[in-house]
């Protein structure tokens, strides 16, 4: 199942001339926490930890994540709590 998602991403990034190296960084930053958190949809993230992990500034998290969203990647439920954290779904991604 993991490896069928982040596969799956890989591909439809590869044709995509919309996706560049700040989006495929933050969406491995997501699918790590999934997989931290075992699979689970939605998958509780926050800005600090993915920016950290992606190796990415504030205004390029928020500006991929809007378009990964966008770009039916993910589905971003935006949390304006610092403890929260927000919900990102992963949209299946079958070749």
């Amino acid at each position: 199942m993991y490896l069928k998602q982040l596969i799956g991403f890989f591909i439809r990034a590869s044709r995509d001339h919309r996706i560049g190296p700040h989006h495929v960084a933050l969406y491995v930053a997501i699918f790590q926490e999934w997989c931290i958190q075992n699979g689970k949809s939605p998958v509780s993230v926050t800005q600090a930890r993915l920016r950290e992990v992606a190796k990415i500034g504030r205004t390029t998290y928020h500006k991929c994540m809007k378009e990964l969203e966008g770009y039916g990647y993910i589905k971003y439920l935006r949390s304006y709590s610092p403890i929260l954290g927000s919900l990102v779904y992963l949209v299946e991604l079958d070749r």
